[in-house]
């Protein structure tokens, strides 16, 4: 933990340092100066003095362009960080900074800490937002929600000066954001329509959520990367999905790992791909059936350089069936090990399981979990949540096994 001379030396070095390139870097223990785009703060542990001396020397830093504020508040109490993130946001904002990439990933600061940089992010520092990388942070539902009006906001104003706020890369994973905060950042990311990486895998999010953020991902024509890994998708939301995969033309990476998207969702995705979605690297479905659409269609693409459909439900017979099924099209080779396969599944009738799943949803949606954007955009619960982030968010609880298919680029 730095010292407050350590604090001092550091306040006077960023005061005296030029940063015409842009670039200013404190990462670790001690001060490096690297020259050109970026202020280096993460890896180290500032309470609020240590930040607001920084942003005294900030204040005139005019040409910072990045921040890497990431794992900045080891061991600090929830209550300092959001004056800490405060004081750093008004010096980027006194100085005129423009943000091309922010990253405060890594830090359990919960909505209070979002509530600390909303004011950066609707200002002019940045408009000119290229980045947001906001993982790990346990923002949950309320803090989902401060962003997205902080989203919205920046777009509408720079938009007035018409130079609308353009997000490419949105990384926000392990934020416990459910459906509620899902659907509030679905009608950020429709209205911006710039996205090209999108990363929200384990928040929680089953398929009211999904068919919102599926809704939104049809209005962001030049998305490459989707990573919905982890969340809760069943039937309707892989529909869904599938659907908004039809627009999107220059999708190369799609991570849907560990989302229950049923047999039905898998072969719906298989048909997109069949339609001439560009070709993505490996696949993972549900069972036998599910899993030969989806390798009949993949070993059609000759770009296809691996197939995985391991750790699911096919049987010793489904393998074999998979096996055989891809020696017919001369694509033996593609398939990966089936040595995890989990044998033929217990219930017989997964569409009867999709229902119950489906029921049990409806359920949570009557409790003001969800949301209506599938139905009505403009429609969301506003009841506000009382979340309390651990230090280090966990993976949601899941009874069931969450069967997924996954398309990755290698």
């Amino acid at each position: 933990m730095a010292t407050t001379d350590d604090i001092a030396k550091l306040a006077d070095a960023l005061s005296k340092t030029h940063v015409g390139d842009g670039e200013l870097s404190y990462k670790g223990k001690g001060l490096k100066m690297d020259s050109e785009e970026s202020g280096y703060l993460e890896g180290n542990t500032l309470g609020v003095e240590a930040a607001r001396a920084i942003a005294k020397a900030l204040e005139k830093k005019d040409q910072l362009q990045v921040m890497l504020l990431g794992d900045m508040f080891t061991g600090r109490l929830r209550s300092e960080i959001p004056t800490a993130l405060r004081s750093l946001g008004s010096a980027l904002m006194c100085a005129g900074a423009r943000l091309t990439e922010l990253d405060l990933s890594d830090n359990a600061f919960g909505p209070d800490g979002v509530k600390g940089i909303d004011q950066l992010l609707k200002s002019p520092s940045c408009h000119t937002l290229r980045e947001l990388r906001l993982n790990n942070c346990g923002m949950g539902i309320g803090g989902g929600k401060i962003l997205a009006e902080a989203l919205i906001e920046c777009h509408r104003e720079s938009s007035a000066l018409g130079a609308p706020l353009k997000l490419k890369v949105f990384i926000a994973g392990r934020n416990r954001l459910e459906n509620e905060g899902a659907c509030a950042l679905a009608k950020a990311f429709k209205l911006m329509g710039s996205l090209e990486e999108v990363h929200m895998p384990q928040n929680g999010i089953n398929y009211t959520g999904v068919m919102a953020l599926a809704s939104a991902m049809r209005h962001n024509p030049e998305l490459r990367v989707l990573n919905f890994n982890d969340n809760t998708f069943t039937k309707r939301g892989t529909l869904a999905m599938a659907q908004a995969l039809k627009h999107l033309r220059n999708i190369q990476v799609i991570n849907f790992g560990d989302c229950l998207v049923r047999s039905e969702g898998a072969i719906a995705l298989a048909a997109v791909l069949k339609e001439g979605l560009p070709i993505l690297q490996v696949c993972r479905s549900i069972t036998e059936a599910a899993a030969l659409v989806v390798a009949q269609t993949t070993a059609e693409k000759s770009h296809v350089e691996k197939l995985d459909l391991n750790g699911n439900c096919l049987g010793e017979e489904g393998c074999d069936a998979l096996r055989e099924a891809m020696e017919l099209k001369d694509k033996g080779e593609m398939l990966a090990s089936l040595s995890d396969d989990e044998g033929e599944p217990e219930d017989d009738d997964e569409d009867d399981d999709d229902e119950d799943d489906d029921e049990d949803d409806d359920e949570d949606d009557d409790d003001d979990n969800g949301c209506n954007e599938a139905s009505d955009e403009e429609g969301s619960s506003e009841k506000e949540n009382g979340f309390i982030n651990e230090d280090s968010p966990t993976k949601p609880a899941c009874s069931v096994r969450p069967d997924s298919v996954t398309y990755e680029e290698t």
